[in-house]
């Protein structure tokens, strides 16, 4: 099997089994779960930013005097807007107001789309070498944990039993692999394919990381926490910069 589709099947199968982090909401109560989810938010808003602009950018960037790229970058940041606003139109804005099977089943939709966006990210990145490939699976992991969490807790909110939500979760996850399969067909069939896929999915890093995750950590209104959390975004830059210098 090539080299590039097998480690990136390999490292899709791996972040999907992520999705089984909801196991530990059978020991620990809600208000525990989530304080325990936002200290790997805050991890995984660093590493994500460094995704985007210590790896994925720079790779993308053939030609300094170039604009393409960074229209590719805005791409990922648009789509990813209208696909969370489209999203949160279809979950009524209130969970409340809606039939609880169908913002649950919103969400497996919304949670498989993104986790195939996420097989074509990292099946392109490993096709520029396997030190990228490697630095991408770790940013688009790191935000695996507290984004399974959170899907587990709305499964489960909407009427799931936690048995039900951990396996129709582990699903949508594995929705990643047919992800890397689509992109390592275009990889092959389409000329220079990851000039476009890689800052497009640096701006989706940039969106989720900027509109998603650091509004949550806006929302602790205690100072060592708050202080905590910032300690735990500049760690997942600079893990990530290391990334890049070590393995260059």
């Amino acid at each position: 099997m090539n080299s590039i589709l097998l480690n990136s099947l390999i490292a899709a199968f791996i972040i999907s089994t992520f999705s089984l982090v909801g196991v530990f909401g059978f020991f620990v109560n809600e208000k525990l779960f989530k304080k325990i989810s936002l200290f790997f938010v805050a991890f995984s808003t660093g590493a994500l930013l460094g995704g985007a602009f210590f790896h994925l950018l720079p790779e993308s960037i053939t030609d300094p005097h170039t604009l393409t790229p960074y229209v590719y970058l805005l791409s990922g940041i648009m789509v990813f807007f209208a696909l969370e606003r489209l999203l949160k139109w279809n979950h009524c804005h209130n969970h409340e107001d809606c039939d609880a099977h169908t913002f649950t089943y919103m969400s497996l939709m919304g949670d498989g789309i993104h986790n195939f966006i996420d097989g074509l990210i990292i099946v392109s990145a490993f096709n520029v070498s396997f030190e990228v490939g490697l630095a991408t699976a770790i940013a688009v992991a790191s935000h695996e944990i507290p984004q399974e969490l959170g899907d587990f807790c709305v499964l489960v909110h909407g009427g799931f039993s936690r048995g039900k939500a951990l396996m129709w979760n582990f699903i949508s996850a594995l929705t990643a692999i047919a992800g890397v399969m689509a992109g390592f067909v275009l990889i092959n069939n389409v000329q220079d394919i990851s000039l476009i896929l890689l800052p497009f999915a640096a701006g989706g890093f940039i969106y989720i990381s900027m509109s998603d995750l650091i509004p949550e950590l806006h929302k602790e209104n205690n100072l060592k926490k708050s202080l905590m959390y910032f300690i735990l975004f500049t760690v997942g830059l600079v893990f990530m910069y290391l990334t890049k210098i070590l393995f260059e």
